[in-house]
């Protein structure tokens, strides 16, 4: 019988090995009840306890009827059952939104480790032609996952391997607007896989093993590249352009909400190929930093990682900035002490950098910023570098460079050494 080659299939794949207690996602339709049938009837030899969810979308008459019948159906079962009436303006997007907010929600109260959608293996087939239709990357066209993460643990789609009209006509409910054509998917279903059914009878399983064949290709290239560390920019580079759009497409899937579109996409690997010290904003609070030796995609910082931006230092006094210790004056103990020479006239200020600063180098003026670009600085050092000035003038910027001015105090009788060490964190 099929519900006994749903079992073999299921222990044959451990869908449940680490799971005790299961979440069913339940509509009422007969894909749903199906799967409630087979789990009921194997719950003791499966080792699960069943709880089921139930969304009442409200967009039909019947739709309070099935919730009492199922609500009834539980019951009789000794099944707890929660359900919730969606609420807002109605899309099959903010639906799907919704439903996964609902069934996390109750895995978290509850504790249940698995949610189990009714998915079938032609849901799998309109998913694939769905996405193809709409011009989705080829990573995207490997369709639904049968097991993936979700809230606190996973969601399981078992059904995949059966058909609708695999199902035995047990009691459930016919949701009238599934032969509606408002909505692409019931398009999918009712016009355009039907007729392209004609020509090739087996065009759903056609899209399924296309599906299954892309994810396999994907997996077996991540398992090849696994070893790469992509951020390192000369790693990337020695890539094949082929390799690299992989290797951005995969690390852009560690940043979930993002989406970047096509041509985001073409810019950012434009930027990885092309710029050598870059600052890129992306979406959803995103910003691509790339210096000479690595790059990171990572959440704009909206707070200064440092309390003030200059602070005044007298002679003989000892200070911490910008995770420095400076002495001015007095020498510092330990190991890896920069000097600086100074003029013990004045005081000190110690900041960072702004717009239009430079320093005397070879008696010449340069910009901080065109000496940052010759001596590939990157982002992250620039940000944090530390600016010596004394009399409104330049005279170092810590591990970069030493001006002329500070030089030439070496041999004054009133010089003195401003000491430096670097605080550990």
């Amino acid at each position: 019988m099929i519900e006994q080659q749903f079992f073999q299939m299921v222990q044959k794949k451990s869908y449940f090995r680490h799971h005790r207690k299961i979440l069913l996602a339940i509509s009422g339709g007969l894909d749903s009840m199906t799967l409630f049938d087979w789990l009921y009837k194997y719950r003791e030899k499966l080792e699960v306890e069943i709880l089921l969810a139930h969304i009442n979308h409200g967009v039909r008459k019947e739709s309070d009827f099935e919730e009492e019948e199922l609500k009834k159906i539980a019951k009789k079962l000794g099944v707890k059952i929660f359900t919730s009436s969606f609420s807002g303006n109605f899309s099959e997007n903010a639906a799907r939104q919704f439903r996964y907010d609902f069934f996390e929600k109750v895995m978290q109260e509850e504790h249940y480790t698995a949610l189990v959608t009714a998915h079938h293996a032609d849901d799998q087939a309109e998913t694939v032609f769905m996405r193809l239709l709409r011009g989705a990357r080829l990573r995207h066209l490997s369709g639904m996952k049968a097991v993936q993460s979700f809230a606190c643990g996973e969601l399981i789609r078992p059904l995949f391997t059966f058909h609708k009209s695999d199902f035995p006509d047990i009691q459930h409910f016919e949701d009238s607007s599934n032969f509606q054509n408002d909505y692409l998917r019931n398009r999918i279903r009712n016009l355009y896989l039907p007729d392209l059914e004609k020509e090739n009878p087996q065009f759903k399983d056609s899209l399924r093993y296309l599906g299954k064949e892309i994810e396999d290709w994907q997996t077996a290239l991540s398992h090849l590249t696994r070893d790469l560390d992509i951020e390192n920019v000369q790693v990337f580079h020695q890539q094949i352009p082929q390799v690299q759009r992989f290797l951005l497409q995969n690390y852009l899937e560690n940043f979930s909400g993002m989406n970047l579109s096509k041509q985001q996409f073409e810019e950012v690997l434009n930027i990885l190929r092309t710029k050598a010290n870059y600052q890129h904003t992306l979406k959803k609070d995103y910003e691509l930093v790339k210096d000479y030796q690595r790059f990171e995609i990572k959440k704009i910082s909206r707070k200064p990682d440092l309390k003030m931006d200059s602070i005044l230092l007298e002679f003989e006094n000892l200070i911490e900035f910008g995770h420095y210790r400076f002495s001015f004056g007095i020498p510092l103990n330990g190991e890896n002490i920069q000097k600086i020479f100074v003029s013990r006239e004045t005081s000190l200020t110690l900041r960072f950098r702004k717009e239009g600063d430079s320093i005397l180098l070879n008696d010449h003026h340069k910009k901080l910023r065109r000496l940052f670009i010759d001596k590939k600085v990157s982002f992250e050092e620039r940000n944090s570098s530390v600016v010596v000035e004394q009399n409104h003038q330049i005279l170092a910027i810590l591990n970069i460079a030493i001006s002329d001015l500070s030089k030439a105090l070496k041999s004054d009788i009133m010089s003195t050494v401003l000491y430096i060490q670097k605080i550990d964190g």
